[in-house]
């Protein structure tokens, strides 16, 4: 059970593995596309069709009729990462070995729908994968397994993602390994340090250039690719949102939000940021002293301070 590229590298693992996955539920196609006329099926979705499994796509699991068509199944586990929907008791509890879900972060911290972008955006040093035993509760449920990661500076949400879905493979494949054999052991999260990694909102996205320069780039790459940190700038007189994808820290200080060379270097409230990726509306992805080259900016620019950026079209 899952939606996101995250989660296809466990679905490929266990196939590879050899297990008999007998159902893949992901969530429904949607609109989507630049003018939203394409329907696009998850990458779940997309992944299983060329390997024979069947797929559901319930808008949701609470319905009787939805339980009954799940146990039909007769599944003896069920895998769960990133699937999006939330899961009745009932389906906890239909397969022999009940749901089994795989987090991407050390619990208790990170609870919740964000974990990846979360940990990034607030400096932590690491994260990881858990595997833990699902029940009624917000990723409460015991943990068996357990691999960390450590996070550098120059990680993303993308590169991590990416990096985590890997380790969520292996730990799937051990998992179920360590459950046919009767090893598997769960130990209950402890109570200290519970924090929830709440849906990241649109309204958070803009750049705050006071914060000093380690909160700036964490916050830049806590949000890249999707759905981008952004900052306002003027263009030849027309003031158009830049989003910022890569950056490091740097030396340099200034007004917050200047630009304070060639290379787009931007005065933070303490410190400096260098843009190593950034992006216009509807133009590629290119480095900010790339763009600072083709659009004619010099030193002394200024990005906009939070909140005094245009509405989005």
């Amino acid at each position: 059970m899952g939606a996101p590229e995250f989660a296809v590298p466990t679905l490929l693992r266990l196939v590879e593995s050899g297990r008999s996955v007998v159902a893949v539920y992901t969530r429904a196609p949607k609109p989507g596309g630049r003018r939203g006329l394409e329907i696009r099926k998850t990458p779940v979705h997309q992944a299983t069709e060329s390997l024979g499994i069947p797929v559901f796509t319930p808008a949701s699991l609470k319905p009787p009729e939805a339980h009954e068509a799940f146990r039909a199944h007769a599944a003896d586990v069920g895998v769960v990462i990133a699937y999006g929907l939330l899961l009745p008791v009932a389906i906890l509890e239909a397969p022999r070995f009940g749901c089994l879900n795989l987090h991407g972060s050390l619990l208790p911290r990170w609870r919740g729908a964000a974990p990846i972008q979360r940990a990034i955006m607030a400096g932590d040093r690491e994260t990881g994968v858990e595997l833990m035993q699902m029940e009624a509760g917000l990723d409460t449920g015991p943990v068996a397994l357990s691999e960390a990661l450590p996070i550098r500076p120059s990680d993303t949400a993308g590169d991590l993602t990416g990096a985590l879905a890997r380790i969520a493979a292996e730990l799937a494949v051990r998992g179920l390994d360590a459950l046919e054999k009767g090893t598997l052991v769960f130990r209950e999260q402890p109570d200290a340090g519970v924090c929830y990694a709440h849906k990241i909102d649109k309204r958070e996205t803009e750049i705050d250039w006071s914060r000093d320069a380690d909160a700036v780039r964490n916050h830049v790459h806590g949000l890249s690719p999707a759905p981008g940190a952004f900052s306002s700038l003027s263009f030849r007189g027309s003031v158009e949102r830049v989003k910022i994808l890569r950056a490091e820290t740097a030396p340099g200080s200034g007004a917050p939000g200047t630009l304070l060379d060639d290379a787009m270097t931007v005065a933070c409230g303490s410190g400096a940021i260098r843009v190593l990726e950034g992006q216009r509306a509807g133009r590629t992805t290119m480095s900010g002293a790339e763009l600072m080259r083709r659009e004619g900016l010099a030193a002394g620019a200024a990005f906009m301070t939070a909140g005094s950026s245009p509405a989005a079209p």
